[in-house]
């Protein structure tokens, strides 16, 4: 018999609930509409904040009986400047060959609404990627890996070999940083470890 949800992810994305399911919480989830728009001058921190935030209240809005919802959003930044998802093979290839050879960020915003509270949590990461050359961006971009992903790569799957180091959170790159989704959980009741523990129990 399978586990009652215990939370609503407003996300459509399959990784974010892959990881969601790593941590062993039954879950719902569907993807939310909302303008995406940078604001003028915004700082990628606050605007992954924003995001993370406006998802889960969107949520809440058309979902006002779940007792736990949870919104996420991620932005990759170079010098100041967002990179948001690429449109076509051009703006691909022009997104990793500004960031091939160099060091960038990456802001993963977790929100959670609890009906009453509203908590909210940043992970920052540094990603460098090695030299990605004009003819392997465009390549990349035809296996169909870099669609809907933010700066046009994602490390756990193919685009994880042009990824020479990473410090911060792995699990944060892929999409839901595990250790700050966790804290926020548990404040929202919700204790990935005690679960585990107590189906072990039950087993």
């Amino acid at each position: 018999m399978a586990e009652a949800a215990l939370l609503h992810l407003a996300s459509a994305s399959p990784r974010r609930r892959e990881i969601l399911v790593s941590l062993g919480i039954p879950h719902t989830w569907g993807g939310v509409d909302i303008d995406e728009t940078p604001g003028q001058g915004e700082p990628a921190y606050e605007l992954a904040l924003r995001l993370a935030l406006a998802k889960a209240k969107a949520c809440r809005a058309s979902r006002a009986g779940e007792r736990v919802i949870l919104g996420a959003d991620t932005v990759v930044a170079l010098d100041g400047r967002v990179f948001g998802k690429a449109r076509d093979e051009d703006e691909a290839v022009a997104m990793l060959a500004q960031l091939s050879g160099r060091q960038h960020n990456v802001f993963t915003a977790v929100a959670v609404s609890t009906g009453d509270r509203e908590l909210t949590r940043v992970s920052r990461s540094n990603v460098r990627l090695r030299r990605i050359e004009p003819d392997e961006a465009a390549r990349y971009w035809r296996c169909g890996e870099p669609v809907d992903k933010a700066g046009a790569y994602a490390i756990q799957g193919i685009g994880g070999m042009f990824v020479e180091a990473l410090s911060g959170s792995y699990s944060g790159v892929v999409g839901l940083p595990v250790f700050e989704t966790a804290a926020l959980l548990k404040q929202a009741g919700i204790d990935p470890l005690r679960k585990a523990a107590a189906r072990r129990g039950a087993g």
